[in-house]
């Protein structure tokens, strides 16, 4: 291998991890601050039964019942899958998506990517996030909506049932790769136009927005893609969800209750069109504040992560003679 396409390599990955890294710390933490209420919000969509079994009138219910039954800490269960899961999601997505966009850029001999070509580059990056986190977030959810101080560890929790158990709702994460691809092609776009008004000279390190600024563009988009898709976000809570005592039911009528087309039915048939918009207004308040939180925090350590990046490359250059004469 020449030197030349070496250190092509090696800047393009050496962006990508940059993003990915600042994406992963972001996730980290605002899964965990936020973690109460993805709790809260998560068993609140999981109940999916007639109308005569209802358990949750409202979100503030799941949090009352925690209170009242002395399981305070159990809005934590499941607090260390959910951030293995957002560590690996948000640095493998982030990094797929910095790496298919500098690729597309390097080929097409473009400056700027168009929306068309965002969102399909975000679709790829989120596809393939899906696959490789799909059972953290199955056995996130179970562990989630099982009875508060009840919920299993992570290893007991992938291995109880099927290894194929492990990857349901695989098909309707795939349909929601549309969700990031949406949010962050939005926010991309606003980015970049928000920067070129305020441009300014600077040195060769990536562009920041404010955390104002992030923040505000981050709620945005989140919001409006989680408001489009949200029916097929609802549908895959109830498919992931842990079965209570009193739910237990056979290996065929299990597999039956947990299609997509079963639980879309299932829906409209005790809820009513209204029930594919039950505990929405969660969703955004969670999913809003976590992406924004997220988003600011990787846009004002993206620098500081550029120069600790910038050091171990220049440290390994230094080391290595194949990098140094790259």
């Amino acid at each position: 291998m020449t030197a030349k396409p070496c250190g092509y390599w090696m800047a393009l990955n050496f962006e990508s991890l940059t993003e990915a890294t600042s994406g992963a710390i972001g996730a980290l933490v605002s899964t965990t601050v936020l973690y109460p209420l993805d709790t809260c919000k998560t068993k609140y969509q999981a109940e999916a039964r007639s109308r005569h079994q209802q358990r949750y009138r409202n979100l503030s219910d799941v949090l009352w019942e925690a209170i009242h039954n002395g399981q305070v800490l159990s809005l934590y269960q499941g607090l260390g899958t959910k951030n293995l899961q957002s560590v690996i999601q948000q640095f493998v997505y982030f990094y797929g998506y910095s790496f298919l966009k500098r690729l597309y850029l390097k080929r097409s001999n473009s400056k700027s990517m168009g929306t068309v070509a965002n969102l399909i580059v975000a679709a790829a990056a989120g596809a393939c996030t899906s696959i490789i986190t799909q059972p953290l977030d199955t056995a996130s959810s179970k562990m989630q909506t099982s009875e508060f101080g009840k919920s299993k560890g992570l290893w007991k929790t992938l291995t109880e049932g099927k290894w194929s158990d492990s990857f349901d709702g695989l098909g309707i994460s795939l349909l929601l790769t549309a969700n990031p691809s949406i949010q962050y092609t939005i926010f991309d776009q606003l980015k970049n136009r928000l920067l070129k008004t305020n441009s300014r000279k600077s040195d060769s390190s990536p562009q920041a927005l404010s955390a104002s600024a992030a923040f505000l563009l981050g709620a945005l988009s989140k919001t409006i893609a989680t408001c489009l898709t949200y029916p097929a976000i609802r549908c895959k809570v109830v498919i992931q969800a842990a079965e209570t005592e009193e739910e237990k039911l056979p290996e065929t009528q299990k597999k039956a209750r947990k299609t997509i087309s079963k639980v879309f039915y299932n829906i409209w048939k005790y809820e009513g069109i209204s029930g594919y918009y039950k505990g929405l207004q969660a969703q955004i308040l969670k999913t809003v504040l976590s992406s924004a939180l997220l988003l600011m925090i990787k846009e004002k350590i993206t620098k500081s992560t550029w120069v600790i990046m910038l050091a171990l490359r220049r440290y390994f250059s230094k080391t290595s003679p194949r990098l140094k004469s790259s």
